[in-house]
């Protein structure tokens, strides 16, 4: 396997990885801010542009102790680089799911596992979350899908997401009985997505005890989610898919 040094040794490369370590690293404090994350559960990483390596951070450690330092760089198996800065803790118990994902889906730039509480609420009941709201087509383009049931520990968490999100618009999936995981175009973006899954995941809750939903035409989602995608903001880059 190659080393840490032999990596560092191209000075692009040793920049790139610096970067990302920390936007990881700060990247997690958004999950505490939005109230997507208790105590040490949830997770960021980011893909290592130019390379095939991600960053992702330690298991088990308290979210005000994460620094770019203890970041944890892995490689595409989802082993962790010999040498690196953090490589003496043990990485994310979620990692070989991240690193199945990044396999696949090369157009993914950062994965995120939260246990939100609204999402995780509909991931309990293994039911998708309906298109019903505005904000669901721009972000979504339409229904947050759910996966299927999977075992922490190995690649099968990402054999869901990757099944489940391949072709379809949705950055979120909601793994069954466990809670969300998003991807997005780099792990600022990724987070963006867990955020905005919560929210909606919210939103549609509230709008089943109030009444019955109503859906959105599949034709004005289309529209919708161009335009957030493709007009809206300064700078838009299109959607991921």
């Amino acid at each position: 396997m190659t080393t840490h040094e032999e990596l560092t040794a191209d000075g692009g490369l040793s920049a790139a990885i610096d970067r990302i370590r920390s936007e990881v690293a700060s990247l997690h404090a958004e999950l505490v801010r939005y109230g997507l994350v208790v105590w040490t559960g949830g997770n960021v990483s980011g893909r290592v542009p130019g390379a095939d390596l991600f960053v992702i951070k330690p298991s088990g450690v308290s979210y005000d102790d994460l620094v770019p330092a203890n970041m944890i760089l892995c490689t595409l198996d989802g082993e962790v680089v010999p040498g690196s800065p953090g490589s003496d803790r043990s990485p994310s118990s979620d990692t070989a799911a991240h690193a199945y994902v990044y396999r696949e889906m090369p157009e993914v730039g950062g994965v995120v596992h939260t246990h939100s509480p609204y999402a995780v609420g509909w991931a309990a009941t293994g039911r998708s979350i309906p298109c019903v709201t505005t904000a669901m087509a721009d972000e979504f383009g339409g229904d947050v899908p759910i996966g299927p049931f999977a075992i922490i520990g190995d690649d099968s968490i990402g054999r869901g997401i990757v099944e489940t999100l391949r072709g379809h618009r949705s950055r979120a999936v909601l793994m069954q009985n466990h809670g969300p995981f998003t991807i997005g175009k780099d792990a600022r973006d990724a987070v963006k997505a867990a955020v905005m899954v919560e929210d909606v995941a919210r939103s549609v809750t509230v709008a089943h005890q109030v009444g019955t939903p109503i859906p959105i035409a599949q034709e004005a989602v289309d529209s919708l989610f161009n335009r957030y995608q493709n007009v809206y903001g300064q700078d838009p880059t299109g959607s991921l898919a």
